[in-house]
C-alpha cells in the first residue's frame, strides 16, 4: 500500500459522517446524533545497504459518543453525553488524593506530638488525685 493510498483511506474515514450520524425524526422532533472522532497515522519509506526498499504505514480512529442536537419547532437544542465511567474514575481519583493527603497530615502530626506528650506522667496524676476532693466541694 502506498502512502497516498494510505491517505486517502484517512480522508474517508473521518468525514463528516462519522461525527455526525444520520438523523431520524418522530412527532415533529428531529434528533441528530453526534461523536467525538480522533484519529492519527503515520507511515514511512527506507532503503537497505543492500538495495532493497520498504515502506509502511498506519491508522488509528478512536469515536466516543458525545450528545445529539435535537431540533424541535425550529429551535436547536444540544444534549450531552454523560460519560458514567469518566464521572466513576474522576471520583476515585480524588478520593485516592484525599486519602493520600489525609495519610500525610497525620504521619506529620504523629512525628510532631509523641505519645509520652499526650499522656500524663504519674506525678501528674498523683498531684491531681489529691486535689480532686477539694475540687468536688466548690
Amino acid at each position: 500500500m502506498q502512502l497516498e493510498e494510505l491517505i486517502s483511506g484517512a480522508r474517508d474515514v473521518v468525514s463528516v459522517k462519522r461525527v455526525y450520524g444520520e438523523p431520524y425524526e418522530k412527532n415533529g422532533l428531529t434528533v441528530i446524533p453526534a461523536a467525538t472522532v480522533r484519529g492519527g497515522g503515520g507511515g514511512g519509506m527506507g532503503d537497505s545497504e543492500a538495495g532493497d526498499s520498504g515502506g509502511g504505514g498506519g491508522f488509528g480512529l478512536m469515536a466516543r459518543p458525545s450528545g445529539a442536537w435535537i431540533v424541535e419547532n425550529g429551535d436547536a437544542t444540544w444534549k450531552p453525553a454523560v460519560d458514567v465511567n469518566r464521572i466513576v474514575l474522576g471520583g476515585q481519583v480524588i478520593m485516592l488524593a484525599a486519602i493520600l493527603v489525609t495519610g500525610r497530615i497525620l504521619l506529620a502530626r504523629s512525628r510532631r506530638h509523641s505519645w509520652l506528650d499526650v499522656v500524663p506522667s504519674l506525678p501528674d496524676l498523683r498531684h491531681l488525685q489529691l486535689h480532686l476532693p477539694q475540687l468536688a466541694r466548690r
